[in-house]
């Protein structure tokens, strides 16, 4: 081979190498692509694909147009009046041209409401496009919560089918310990045959751990609007819980009515109501309408006048009714939020009182049950092997590892959940 293609040669190999190592990388690069393997991608999917997030936000948007035209003037009106369109007083025949009869009056009429409001019923249409505006994040909020809920409970199920699959084949294991011993007479046949019913028991719950991941994907896949069976990645880790000390009650309760977005629609609720009751307490007064009238004669306009018109409110009993309604619904509403407040503080109490539980249950299976359930069964293997122990003392240890291991992802999941309602209380994430 002649000294100058060597390189070429290398060239080639490198490129073809590099071109082989993207090829297998692809599907590794696709799965990672897909969401599904953090919190963090699902939300901001269900944030911009949710229809119901969608549709508040449409709301909101209606509604602070609403903000503009309640406090605007309404439309002027003009009214046209032909005279003597018969032309009796002159010699000329019928007409309904303004230049060919008597007189034709042109009125220009403004109506103008009484002084205060129409800034009051501003006031009134931005207090419900808060409301609106806090209706969608509630949505958000609840939309949020359940995305994390659910993404826990698909943690949940993705990790306990990975458990399962590993006792399996650790069954496995000891199915071959039992019929070596069987063979070597040292243990009876009924220790493979208990080992093999064990395993059948295994991969039964496997089935039902399969459905619940199926439906685990399926309800992921409807907040974020996805369709039913469109792929996820398995999630590969979960929110950290924040430190005990972010969890005091008082501060928690101060952010809670400062930010819950059910209470922000309620206070807008509380706003509307006051200041409806106030533009119900202003019918008191009359409204007017105003009017510029010129008059034409032939082809001039050679007169002109001024009009006012004004309602006058004698329908006091009327009024009356309509005032006590105003200050009846501004009642309720301020009922309704401060209903709401005790809900919302109670539920608060609940929720740190269970994620403290939640967290002590996880550090007791953490550093407790987990390693004193796996010790167990070692010390079990070694005296089954050893023939001091029976087979059934082996397989309960077992069990006892795959308890311990399930509390634990139990306790984790249950925390996040936890963690999920406290947010949604607070309306903001810790």
């Amino acid at each position: 081979m002649k000294p100058y293609r060597q390189p070429m040669l290398r060239s080639l190999a490198f490129a073809l190498t590099a071109l082989a190592l993207i090829f297998s990388a692809t599907p590794l690069l696709a799965e990672s692509a897909l969401p599904g393997a953090s919190l963090e991608s699902l939300l901001e999917l269900a944030r911009n694909q949710n229809p119901e997030l969608a549709a508040r936000r449409y709301e909101e948007n209606a509604a602070a147009e609403r903000i503009y035209p309640a406090g605007a003037l309404p439309d002027p009106t003009l009214r046209t009046e032909l005279e003597n369109i018969t032309n009796q007083s002159i010699d000329a025949s019928p007409n309904l041209l303004p230049g060919r009869i008597g007189d034709t009056k042109y009125t220009l009429i403004q109506p103008v409401p009484f002084w205060g409001k129409r800034d009051l019923k501003r006031e009134v249409a931005e207090a419900e496009a808060n409301q609106a505006k806090g209706r969608a994040a509630e949505t958000w909020a609840d939309l949020s919560t359940r995305v994390k809920t659910a993404y826990a409970q698909y943690y949940l199920v993705v990790h306990t089918e990975l458990l399962t699959q590993e006792i399996l084949g650790l069954m496995g294991s000891l199915e071959k310990i039992s019929r070596s011993r069987y063979t070597n007479g040292l243990a009876p046949q009924q220790d493979v045959i208990r080992a093999q019913i064990e395993q059948t028991g295994i991969r039964s719950d496997l089935v039902a751990i399969e459905m619940d991941h199926h439906h685990a994907h399926v309800k992921l896949n409807l907040l974020l609007n996805r369709p039913a069976t469109a792929p996820l990645a398995e999630p590969d880790r979960l929110r950290p819980i924040p430190e005990p000390a972010r969890f005091d009650y008082t501060a928690l309760g101060e952010r809670l009515r400062a930010r819950n977005p059910q209470l922000f629609t309620n206070e807008a609720g509380v706003a509307a109501a006051e200041k409806n009751r106030e533009l119900v307490y202003k019918d008191r007064y009359p409204d007017f309408n105003l009017g510029l009238a010129p008059t034409q004669t032939g082809s001039k306009i050679n007169t002109w006048g001024l009009m006012i018109e004004l309602n006058i409110p004698l329908q006091q009993e009327s009024r009356r009714s309509r005032e006590r309604e105003a200050q009846a619904l501004l009642a309720a509403a301020e009922s309704r939020k401060e209903a709401t407040q005790s809900q919302l503080l109670a539920s608060l109490s609940e929720g740190l009182s269970a994620l403290d539980a939640a967290r002590r249950i996880q550090a007791l299976a953490q550093t407790s049950l987990v390693p004193q359930a796996e010790l167990t069964f070692k010390a079990a293997l070694a005296g089954y092997e050893t023939g001091k122990v029976d087979f059934a003392t082996l397989l309960e240890a077992q069990r006892q590892i795959r308890k311990a291991k399930l509390d634990e992802l139990k306790a984790q999941t249950d925390a996040q959940i936890r963690l999920a309602e406290i947010e949604r209380l607070l309306g903001e994430d810790l």
